[in-house]
């Protein structure tokens, strides 16, 4: 089994992709704006190792006005997380943070904290590449390393 091609997923077209070499987590921050006009569910952010797996993919589900987390390790998903906070609102712009400590990755959305996902992937090194699918030109997305000094 693997993931889903990208066929099978609707118009779902790779925005943003970026690589690096020293591991996304802990420290990285990714920031994405952009809106969402289709209730259909196509935008979807997804960590990703060394060796091809999604260490963590995030998906806002406006059908459900549900926030989803999983990872696919193995060829096979895992146990979806779901959280009912959704402060997104369909046809609006949105912003949308992740970001990564030793432990977890910490999902928010319009500023509010929508999910926690414990980090499945060992070591957190691995994940060096980051990808963002989306059936519409987002306006913004933004990988920074985070100081983190701060709390």
């Amino acid at each position: 089994a693997r993931p889903p091609s990208s066929s099978d997923r609707g118009q779902m077209a790779l925005q943003f992709e970026a690589f690096c070499a020293g591991g996304l987590a802990p420290g990285w921050s990714l920031l994405v704006q952009g809106q969402s006009d289709s209730g259909e569910d196509k935008f979807e952010i997804n960590f990703l190792s060394e060796s091809g797996d999604i260490a963590f993919h995030v998906k806002p589900r406006f059908s459900s006005t549900t926030m989803v987390g999983n990872a696919f390790q193995g060829g096979c998903w895992g146990q979806e997380e779901v959280s009912s906070i959704f402060p997104l609102v369909l046809g609006e712009p949105f912003e949308m943070e992740v970001s990564s400590d030793a432990e977890h990755f910490h999902v928010y959305a319009q500023e509010h904290k929508v999910l926690q996902f414990p980090h499945r992937q060992r070591p957190l090194a691995a994940i060096t590449r980051v990808r963002v699918l989306s059936d519409r030109r987002l306006a913004q997305v933004e990988l920074a390393k985070r100081d983190l000094s701060w709390g």
